[in-house]
């Protein structure tokens, strides 16, 4: 009989949500995330064959760049099928395992991601403020083992957390405020003792996340200081543009999550339209503009994609 019970207190799926309020007009919402979609997948998928097949880019700011085509990728798989099954055919169950899953791929290529911005600006770093060791310093191999630390980062720092959620018990409203699963949503659902949880994902997203994004604002300070007290007006000029428009992605990478975060563990109640906005701007609209601005902003990929179309 307490099987039973349990059984019944226990829902088997969670329930996803496209936009809230807007359940009528899912179907033509869906046309601008359909094209997101597809922008960013061909767009980080150009940025991987130009990259490979020109050996002039096989340098470390464009390896870095391919890294992050990668993760971006990795992002838009990990969300489009939940999110395009909302909106096409009103399917908002996602089994618990299911959720799970997606919620690990999710975070992992996060922080993946988030360590590839950092590498991005150490990159840019070493070439403007140490150029002469520049070579030296991020050789192949290196790039290499950072690109593999990066992601066994995300990997292993995440795994712990679907194996915690498979443990508690689901007795609570199992309506999710997104179209996909994140972890800091799926963990209040649960009618057990969540502390872990909670420690363990603060402690991941100020250690990781957190970190990462001090040091790149340090690395940009740095490249900042270097080109205004030694480059002519024309370089500052450059600089700066570059500078900028990168730091933008970089906000535009990091703000929305953390800012998520903070609301999930410190904001008692909010709006569900809040927390479902600024998850698909973190999660669908960054792979969709870092292949846009950096290859805008890049001149060797800007020059490489308009011979692949003039052709």
């Amino acid at each position: 009989m307490p099987a039973l019970n349990d059984t019944k207190l226990q829902p088997a799926v969670f329930l996803l949500t496209g936009i809230p309020g807007q359940e009528d007009v899912h179907v033509w919402i869906s046309i601008p995330f359909c094209l997101t979609y597809v922008t960013s997948i061909l767009g980080n998928s150009l940025i991987l064959f130009i990259i490979k097949s020109d050996p002039s880019l096989h340098e470390p700011m464009y390896i870095f760049l391919s890294m992050l085509a990668i993760t971006d990728l990795g992002l838009s798989i990990s969300t489009m099928p939940t999110i395009l099954g909302i909106f096409w055919f009103n399917s908002r169950e996602i089994s618990h395992d299911a959720c799970f899953a997606q919620l690990f791929f999710i975070h992992s290529f996060t922080l993946t991601e988030s360590a590839v911005l950092l590498f991005m600006a150490f990159d840019r770093f070493v070439a403007i403020c140490n150029p002469l060791r520049y070579a030296s310093i991020l050789t192949p191999p290196r790039i290499a083992k950072m690109g593999l630390v990066s992601l066994l980062r995300g990997m292993v720092v995440i795994f712990p957390l679907p194996i915690l959620l498979k443990q508690y018990r689901y007795c609570h409203a199992n309506i999710l405020s997104h179209s996909f699963c994140l972890h800091q949503e799926v963990m209040t659902m649960a009618c057990s003792d969540i502390r872990v949880n909670i420690i363990y994902g603060f402690f991941i997203t100020m250690s990781s996340v957190g970190l990462d994004f001090l040091l790149i604002i340090l690395s940009y300070v740095m490249i900042l200081k270097t080109v205004l007290s030694n480059a002519s007006k024309a370089a500052r000029f450059k600089a700066l543009n570059t500078c900028v428009s990168h730091f933008c992605i970089v906000l535009l990478s990091y703000v929305p999550g953390i800012g998520l975060a903070v609301i999930y563990r410190f904001v008692k109640s909010s709006s569900p339209l809040l927390k479902n906005i600024l998850g698909n701007v973190s999660w669908l609209i960054s792979p969709l503009m870092n292949p846009i601005v950096y290859s805008v902003k890049t001149k060797a990929i800007r020059a490489r994609i308009g011979r692949v179309f003039i052709k």
